[in-house]
């Protein structure tokens, strides 16, 4: 089999059955009306059509997390010396992704920046990082909030994807993008895909001018200059931010956000560190011990949202923008904050309002 094979869809079942027998397979299932990454139980939970409600980033970026445990014990007889033993949780898990969109794997490759092309490794996240295998589900039309062209994907974007899988009729077609992504070829229910690359050309086609159409509304997106008078403006944010509600369901449905908080949680002979996932939308993220705190109103806490991943990352990582245009920041927000239209006028007044 070469770089690329088709999967017929009544052999869908089988495939995903072989599959997870190479390691942890997670895939999206529709749950109360929502989509979620799930481990696998059968095809008939599978859920395809539309893309996931939460991103795949909590399956190798985890919720929360034991670094280690930790514990007391006393030497010999005195009160006075007590040895820490350290038990380290270094996690070891095979994990498989099917059926994530492109912009969920582009936003593995913003934390990739972070936490391993780094002097000081994240060593928890590379761990599952290196033991995952990514492939996505080219999308098949724009969905509601949706601008990945706006900030250079695409439904068909190959970064951070292992590989990609793209239905046409019958099937899908399958291609590797990495040699990861060989994992997803070594299988006998494959028939040779390269009669059918015509077909996803065509399909590719089709489906980009309707998502470059419906992302036209929004325009590109670029990185913001430090030097924007307007992102200094109070008044400006408080008039896109008056009705926000500080929930944080923005960061917690991101693929590219990554703010933790790790606390100790003990009992008085042994205890675990643990990292949990926070956001920079919540009042007590900036709170100091002594009170203090630098962004106590919630317009402070998302214009620091928006120059995050439009200023303060792209000028770290060489004009990248911390930025997969997944929309669900749009779609699921209560009260229809729109970054989009913040980060839009920021963009128009720059011309004119550079220091």
């Amino acid at each position: 089999m070469g770089r690329n094979g088709f999967l017929r869809k009544d052999r869908l079942e089988a495939y995903l059955n072989n599959l997870s027998k190479k390691g942890g397979l997670y895939v999206p299932k529709e749950e109360k009306g929502a989509i979620v990454f799930r481990k696998y139980s059968g095809v008939s939970e599978l859920s395809l059509k539309k893309p996931a409600t939460t991103p795949a980033k909590s399956i190798i970026y985890l919720q929360s997390e034991t670094f280690f445990r930790f514990m007391f014990e006393k030497e010999g007889n005195g009160l006075d010396k007590v040895n820490v033993r350290i038990q380290e949780n270094m996690d070891q898990e095979i994990r498989i992704i099917f059926g994530a969109r492109p912009c969920d794997a582009k936003g593995f490759s913003v934390i990739d920046r972070v936490f391993i092309d780094t002097d000081t490794q994240d060593v928890y996240y590379k761990k599952r990082r290196e033991n995952s295998y990514i492939a996505t589900k080219s999308c098949d039309s724009p969905s509601s909030g949706c601008f990945c062209i706006s900030v250079g994907g695409g439904p068909f974007d190959e970064e951070g994807s292992d590989a990609q899988f793209t239905e046409i009729n019958g099937g899908y077609l399958i291609e590797a993008i990495t040699e990861k992504g060989n994992i997803f070829l070594e299988s006998e229910l494959l028939e040779p895909g390269e009669t059918y690359l015509e077909e996803k050309r065509k399909r590719k086609e089709e489906v980009e001018r309707l998502v470059k159409e419906y992302c036209e509304r929004v325009g590109k997106i670029e990185p913001l200059s430090p030097k924007l008078r307007l992102f200094s403006d109070e008044d400006f944010w408080k008039k896109h931010l008056s009705k926000c509600l500080s929930c944080g369901v923005c960061t917690y449905l991101c693929p590219t956000c990554y703010c933790f908080n790790i606390t100790d949680e003990k009992t008085f002979y042994e205890g675990e560190r643990i990292r949990s996932w926070d956001s920079c939308m919540f009042f007590h993220f900036t709170l100091e011990a002594s009170g203090h705190n630098p962004r106590p109103d919630k317009f402070k806490r998302f214009r620091n949202r928006v120059g995050h991943k439009f200023m303060f990352y792209p000028e770290r990582y060489s004009g990248q923008i911390a930025c997969c245009g997944c929309g669900r920041c749009v779609r699921f927000c209560p009260v229809s904050v729109d970054i989009r239209e913040i980060v839009l006028e920021l963009m128009k007044s720059e011309e004119g309002g550079r220091e």
